[in-house]
């Protein structure tokens, strides 16, 4: 029994994982030329706790007219 439980668990947990892992893509990086922590907060912890830049992103779909506050 012991055979059949521990892949399970291997495989759910694995699911589990990269499920929850990313929430960023990669064309993401190609078309704004920036890495992820410009738009995420912390991509690790918490990947839809957005930046300013994240927030103007995820609304226009561009970071076209996005003004850095300083």
């Amino acid at each position: 029994m012991l055979k059949y439980i521990v892949p399970s668990f291997v495989v759910i947990a694995g699911i589990a994982v990269f499920s929850i892992s990313s929430y960023a893509k990669p064309e993401y990086v190609k078309t704004t030329k920036k890495n992820c922590a410009y738009c995420h907060v912390d991509a690790k912890k918490t990947p839809k706790d957005l930046t300013d830049a994240g927030k103007f992103y995820q609304k226009n779909k561009t970071l076209d007219g996005y003004v850095e506050k300083k």
